[in-house]
């Protein structure tokens, strides 16, 4: 295990670069998503990125694991999958800014099903928590519905929404995978396994790409690996408690992508909505201040 940097400014402006680069890769997704759907967007993307983390996989010679961590692999890909593709699918529908505030609300939501799940007391850290994330989704929600919008905004929003409930529930089973399996093992096998679930429905909905989007599949792809790396390396020299703020840069670079690439502007209420998300957000890590590595947020 490496030891913590002296400096830890370092990690933190690795875990920066890191954050942005798959706020890059979010940008290249919403792309490829208007383009070819969410779903080919997603099956795409990680079947180029088996392929990538699977050279990794070898070249670093990792342990093949047993069948009981594989069985934990393919079931937090099952999850991922539905999350990837709902999530994905709202970027076409919402602006990237607003998307990504409204996906913050997620660790807020693991609180309670942590309390459920792990049989965690639920104190007044979860309620303010709560409170003050609810608030802001109020906010950035009345913004919408205020201002000009369509039943596909509405469904965009829906559909963050929902991909943060199943994102809260995949950050429990990544604290449990966190404990047994290394960060290469666990993007190798989930773009490989989610790769696989998507792939059941392909007789149905899967398109080839032409010559156009190839190019943004292999950029997506590696911008997740190269974040993967980022990330890996911040959070092996610095303590998460360090880190965890770094997250919430996201949201500046989906601001700066969103506008540099789509034109979008940002709201005063998506603003102070996801401020208040934010605000919520970090309650809910000091109320588990021991919370799972966020490498695997890369692996989305």
């Amino acid at each position: 295990m490496a030891e913590l940097h002296p400096r830890p400014f370092v990690p933190f402006m690795v875990a920066a670069a890191g954050v942005g680069t798959f706020s890059l890769m979010d940008a290249a997704m919403k792309d490829l998503a208007l383009s070819i759907g969410a779903y080919n967007a997603v099956m795409w993307r990680n079947s180029v990125g088996a392929l990538l983390m699977g050279v990794l996989f070898v070249g670093t010679r990792q342990k093949w694991p047993p069948l009981h961590l594989l069985k934990m692999h393919l079931w937090r890909s099952i999850v991922v999958a539905v999350m990837a593709v709902s999530f994905f699918w709202s970027l076409t529908k919402l602006p990237l800014a607003e998307a990504i505030g409204l996906s913050f609300i997620a660790p807020v939501i693991a609180l309670y099903l942590a309390a459920v799940m792990l049989k965690e007391t639920i104190g007044k850290e979860a309620i303010w928590a709560s409170l003050a994330g609810l608030g802001g989704v109020a906010i950035i929600m009345a913004g919408r519905l205020s201002g000009h919008y369509t039943m596909d905004h509405v469904w965009g929003a829906a559909a963050v929404l929902f991909s943060a409930v199943v994102f809260a529930y995949n950050l429990i089973l990544a604290r449990r995978q966190a404990q047994v399996s290394g960060p290469i093992e666990i993007a190798f096998f989930q773009n490989l396994f989610v790769a696989l679930t998507l792939g059941l429905a392909a007789p149905w909905f899967l398109q080839s790409i032409g010559m156009s989007d190839a190019p943004m599949v292999g950029a997506s792809a590696a911008l997740a690996v190269i974040s993967l790396l980022l990330l890996s390396w911040a959070y092996a020299r610095a303590e998460a408690q360090i880190l965890i703020p770094v997250e919430y840069t996201a949201f500046v670079w989906a601001a700066f992508f969103g506008w540099l690439f789509f034109a979008e502007p940002v709201t005063w209420p998506v603003l102070l909505g996801t401020a208040l998300i934010v605000g919520g957000s970090l309650i809910a890590a000091r109320a588990k201040p021991v919370p799972v590595n966020q490498v695997e947020i890369a692996t989305v």
